[in-house]
């Protein structure tokens, strides 16, 4: 057998040759293709026949689990089971990229690896395929992996269907393994992400405030709580905001900021951003403004209910209209009532969180 290799140029990417490779893949065959890491051969994990060959050529131990390569970061979901929230925080912080996180498996009771490797062509070969795709490295098993296309198709030149060659890859080192079946977290492989980084990342509370349009009441409690943080001199706190309706990447309303500036606080390059379900499910607390936002984050996300709460119920600030009403087109007045209970209620949580 010959192997067909397509050379590609990552400032001119031709879809038609990636979309090629993913038929190859598609349709059983074994093809090497780049990732930031180290170079891999890219397969159908749910052919049988494929993951023969595949372990074959790579004379690599039946017992030994290959992990699964996703284009997008919700898809872990098809793949995994009670999802941890440490597992949100890590793929919010590090996918796509050299992480590879252990869950359990959704169709069993093993467990299951998942990479969003950080590689545009390997992204599109996965997506383009729309099979289940596994990529182990392109080396003998116990082998160096590698680094480049040449030392990619040495061993493996006639063995494979399709190689990609796209050159030295960009990072040279293999992706962390993190295993969060297990409580803590455990490590069983470093590799370019440091524990250290990993540990911070697990450790830190994340707070996520959420309104309507994450241009004024959301943005007004990020501010503020930052800002008493800050003053507190904590550092493990995560805080951000989001809106459940909202225009992306829009700037905070001009009365928010200003609000904020008289506080010492500067959100003038805050951009608005969409609540969504991995954000969600990454965070510890979500405080929202109003009863309508519960509603709405619970539909998206219902296994936070135990972490979702209005912004004053949280305070335990005794009123019998737990809503904080939205100031966006109201008169000035509004707005600085609005902030005023917005500020009384982070007062009272920041010494809780």
């Amino acid at each position: 057998m010959k192997t067909k290799i397509i050379k590609v140029d990552y400032l001119n990417i031709k879809e038609k040759d990636l979309a090629e490779a993913a038929r190859v893949i598609a349709d059983g065959g074994l093809v090497i293709i780049p990732t930031e890491t180290v170079y891999g051969i890219a397969a159908d994990a749910l052919n049988n026949k494929t993951m023969e060959r595949l372990g074959k050529i790579k004379q690599r131990p039946d017992e030994k689990h290959y992990s699964f390569h996703i284009e997008r970061k919700d898809r872990i979901e098809d793949f995994a089971r009670n999802i941890s929230i440490g597992a949100y925080k890590l793929i919010d912080k590090f996918w796509p990229g050299p992480l590879t996180i252990v869950l359990k498996s959704s169709k069993d009771n093993t467990t299951v690896g998942l990479r969003m490797p950080d590689d545009e062509v390997a992204l599109k070969i996965i997506e383009l395929a729309k099979v289940s795709v596994v990529c182990p490295s392109a080396n003998i098993s116990g082998a160096p992996a590698p680094l480049n296309f040449n030392e990619a198709i040495k061993d493996f030149d006639g063995l494979v269907d399709m190689a990609i060659d796209a050159g030295s890859v960009k990072l040279g080192i293999e992706s962390t393994v993190v295993d969060l079946t297990v409580e803590p977290a455990k490590i069983l492989r470093e590799g370019a992400i440091k524990k250290g980084e990993i540990e911070d990342t697990l450790k830190k509370k994340n707070i996520l405030f959420v309104c309507t349009g994450n241009s004024c009441r959301s943005v007004m409690a990020e501010g503020l709580l930052k800002k008493k943080l800050a003053e507190l001199g904590r550092k493990d706190v995560e805080v951000s905001s989001a809106g459940l309706l909202m225009v992306l990447g829009g700037a905070a309303s001009s009365e928010t900021l200003e609000l904020l500036s008289h506080e010492g606080i500067d959100m003038s390059m805050h951009r608005s951003r969409q609540a969504s379900r991995e954000l969600i499910k990454k965070s510890d607390l979500i405080l929202v403004m109003e009863r309508l936002h519960e509603e709405r984050v619970l539909r998206l996300a219902p296994e936070v209910k135990n972490r979702v709460f209005l912004l004053k119920e949280f305070a335990k600030i005794d009123d019998k209209d737990l809503d904080i009403g939205d100031p966006m087109g109201r008169p000035e007045d509004f707005y600085s009532k609005t902030f005023a209970k917005i500020k009384e209620a982070i007062e009272r949580i920041a010494a809780t969180i």
